[in-house]
Order: structure tokens, then sequence, then C-alpha cells
């Protein structure tokens, strides 16, 4: 440890270990607040997704409309996050947005499979290259130090679709759609196809697909009695 002439520690060490304490907790609440302000904003996105478990497929448009209003205010927040995140090492405060950027993700996942971002027809999976494009960031970097969207935040935030879509088969059962469920039956067996795929290294990640298959059950149970009341379309 560094000493005077007298044999005294130099003071000046601390100080400079505290100017970058300071610089840190600056960044932290710089970080926090636009966090807590893309969380707020997410919250009024998914608060307007959940009306489609009570609106039928003719009105579905409008409920895709008011959410992807508000994802334009979510990316505003991202983009200022991005600005002051890509200024300082990624993986060292990552860990203070992850957990917005996937919710943010799952809202515009399931907005483009209810019809939202030219996927006018809708029971469509976007990739993780269009959710990107939609929050104006960049994906999976790896070429250099900056703010994206990780490959992880966008698998958990399909893995919370699939979970959605498996409420949404049941309810539109109550809304007298019989079609709905069949299409998110297929959509959620080829979702899990593709898991199995994947060779996951992510604990939480491969624990969270796990229940995957616990999804693809459910919407088979739904349709399944749809089957035997003999009401499943014809088509």
């Amino acid at each position: 440890m560094a000493a005077n002439s007298d044999g005294m520690m130099q003071t000046d060490i601390f100080e400079d270990l505290q100017r970058k304490i300071d610089a840190d907790s600056a960044i932290k609440d710089a970080l926090r607040d636009v966090v807590q302000t893309l969380e707020k904003q997410d919250r009024n996105t998914q608060s307007t997704l959940s009306r489609a478990h009570s609106t039928s497929s003719a009105e579905l448009p409008l409920v895709v409309k008011g959410a992807q209003a508000s994802i334009q205010n979510e990316v505003e927040a991202i983009q200022q996050l991005s600005e002051i995140a890509s200024k300082n090492p990624y993986y060292k405060f990552n860990y203070a947005w992850t957990r917005q950027m996937q919710d943010a993700c799952f809202s515009i996942l399931l907005c483009g499979y209810l019809g939202g971002f030219g996927k006018a027809e809708g029971g469509q999976l976007l990739t993780i290259e269009e959710v990107g494009q939609v929050m104006s960031v960049p994906v999976n970097l790896k070429d250099r130090d900056a703010f994206h969207l990780t490959i992880e935040e966008y698998l958990l935030a399909l893995v919370s679709l699939l979970e959605e879509l498996a409420r949404l088969a049941r309810n539109s059962v109550t809304l007298g759609d019989y079609r709905r469920p069949l299409q998110i039956s297929q959509f959620i067996k080829d979702v899990h196809a593709g898991f199995q795929i994947l060779n996951l290294k992510n604990d939480t990640l491969r624990k969270r697909s796990d229940g995957i298959k616990y999804r693809v059950k459910d919407v088979e149970d739904v349709v399944y009695d749809l089957s035997l009341r003999g009401l499943l379309p014809k088509d």
C-alpha cells in the first residue's frame, strides 16, 4: 500500500476510489430513472393488450392500434436507455434493465401476433431482428460493447408470449371464437419444436422453456374439448 515519506498511508488512493464510486452511482441513478419510466409505460401497454382476452376478432385491430401507440412511448424510453447505457460497459450495468427489456419485447411479440407491425393477418412470430427494428436498437451485438437486445431476452419474452397465448385460447372459447384456439395450438407446437433444437446454456431460460410442454398440453385440452362438443370449424 502506498505511503508517504513519514510512513503514513496516502489518502488520495481512497479519494480516487470514492470518485469512481460516485461516478458509478450517478450512472445507476440515471439508468434507474429511465428504467422506471420504461417499466411504467410497459404496464400501460400490457393493460391495453390484456383487452384482447375480452375482445372479439373483429374488434381486435382497435386493441392492436392502441398497443402500438403505447409501444412507441416505450421505444422513446428505450432510446434514452440506449444513449446512457452505450457510454458504459454493457455487462457491468445490464442487470438494471434486462427484465424491463424482456417485458417490452414480450409486448411487441404479443402485439405482432395479434396483427400489429405489418402482420395484419395475425398469428405470426416477429423475429429478433424485427423486434430490434421496432425498438430501434441492434440485436445480439458481438463486435462492440453497446446497448442491444440479447437472444436470451428475446427467448424469455417468447416463453412469456406462449404462456399468454395459452390463456388467450381459453378466453377465446368464452367469446365464441373457436378458430383462434386451433391457430394458437399450432403456433405453440411450432415454437416448442423450435426450442427443442436449441442447446440452452442459460439456467433460467432452460428452466422456463421446460414449461412450454405444459402450454402445449393446455391448448390441446381446449381444442379437444371443442372437438368433443362438435364446435371445431369445419374448414
